[in-house]
């Protein structure tokens, strides 16, 4: 009989030690200890950033360009996490930009960027992203006149369709926009084929890495990337956004700002005050990544510690959905991408997503999350919006084999009633 069990890393993965960074964690419902499985949505943080944000606030706070030691400390606060930042996403520290989420911060990169768009310009989305990476520059496109062009989903294989891709991008493309990975069932993009691609027409290369970021090393400079985009409060921080802009390109971006404030990047693009306390956090949950790995630079480290975070996460996924695919009534939404990310997008025959995650929590103290989780078009694609979206669960690092062996066990006991 074969051990449907699920089956240990290779490499040790120190789970125990991970998981005491998490507060959260000792969390209880109804008498159970609560398995997070919604981290797609949002992580738990961890205690570095949970003390630094608090730290931050007791010690005493303050705006930029003071005469004072509470606004030297935020501006050197500030100045450590652009480096940090820039550690993560293979950038320099005056190519990083923050806000207050990815959305937003899109939003205002759409509008600079479009300021010289002519009529009959184009831009190129996806049919998998996030709508916070397509509504952007659809309503750039609609105040310009230029043409959308969509990268179409193979809906068999659920991956990108890029064997048109060379057609789809002309010279009159002025961005290719793509997330990473699919935040609703996983699939990892080529950006690299995508990038190339596009670098070749003259585009832009704008990358929502959010739902990539948790889970693996994502490269810049490797990559091809433009411009790169994640939240810190989806990898173990606060609710912060932050974009990573090459420097010829921020140089001559002219966001839309109120006069005072810098013309010069990336102050330019950081409209009104920032969410200071909640520097310190972004700073610690960059540092919880570097924790985990070896090297002599805190780039190093953080490469390094993705890979063991990767391992661990995919070792458990994957035996997760060896077992949900011979479960009775449920699809799983399986990419046929050679990488995902831990991510699960389910439907159950016979229940609404909302009552499989209603019933998920009450009997078993598991969260997990329902909805299209804005990937609308991919959700329309797949027909799951008909019926209220996916039933989504979410691995993170810490994640334990047990939680993964109870969700599996609470998904046979559903289908089985």
């Amino acid at each position: 009989m074969v051990d449907t069990r699920l089956r240990s890393p290779a490499a040790p993965f120190p789970i125990e030690r991970v998981r005491e960074q998490f507060p959260a964690l000792q969390r209880t419902y109804h008498g159970r200890p609560v398995a997070y499985l919604d981290g797609p949505g949002g992580s738990q943080a961890c205690r570095g950033a949970i003390d630094a944000v608090r730290e931050y606030m007791e010690r005493g706070g303050a705006n930029l360009h003071g005469q004072f030691p509470t606004s030297h400390e935020t501006e050197a606060l500030l100045d450590q996490t652009r480096s940090a930042v820039a550690d993560l996403l293979g950038g320099k520290k005056e190519e990083v930009a923050f806000g207050p989420n990815m959305t937003t911060l899109t939003f205002g990169i759409s509008r600079a960027l479009s300021r010289d768009w002519k009529p009959g310009d184009e831009v190129v989305v996806t049919e998998m992203d996030h709508n916070a990476n397509v509504d952007p520059w659809l309503a750039a496109a609609r105040d310009k006149g230029a043409v959308v062009r969509w990268i179409p989903v193979d809906t068999a294989a659920l991956t990108l369709d890029l064997s048109g891709l060379d057609s789809l991008v002309t010279e009159r493309t002025r961005v290719v926009a793509v997330g990473a990975a699919s935040n609703a069932i996983g699939a990892v993009n080529d950006i690299a084929a995508i990038s190339a691609v596009a670098k070749a027409k003259g585009a832009v290369v704008f990358v929502d890495g959010v739902h990539a970021v948790p889970h693996f090393f994502v490269d810049r400079e490797e990559l091809g990337i433009d411009i790169l985009t994640c939240s810190a409060y989806k990898f173990f921080g606060p609710h912060m956004g932050m974009a990573c802009i090459r420097e010829e390109l921020f140089e001559r971006l002219a966001p839309y700002k109120v006069v005072p404030a810098p013309d010069t990047y990336p102050d330019c693009l950081e409209t009104g005050t920032q969410n200071h306390e909640g520097l310190g956090g972004v700073l610690a949950a960059v540092e919880f990544f570097a924790s985990l790995g070896e090297g002599k630079t805190r780039r190093e480290r953080i490469e390094s510690g993705y890979r063991a975070v990767e391992a661990w996460e995919n070792t458990l996924a994957e035996s997760i959905r060896e077992r949900v695919r011979g479960l009775p009534r449920v699809t799983l939404f399986d990419p046929g991408t050679e990488r995902r990310t831990p991510t699960l997008g389910l439907d159950i025959e016979g229940a609404s997503p909302l009552e499989v995650c209603k019933w998920m929590v009450e009997e078993h103290s598991i969260f997990v999350a329902d909805g299209h989780f804005y990937a609308v078009r991919l959700g329309d694609l797949t027909g799951v919006n008909k019926k209220g979206g996916w039933v989504r669960a979410g691995l993170a690092p810490y994640t334990t084999e047990d939680e993964a062996d109870r969700f599996v066990s609470a998904l046979e006991e559903f289908v089985a009633e």
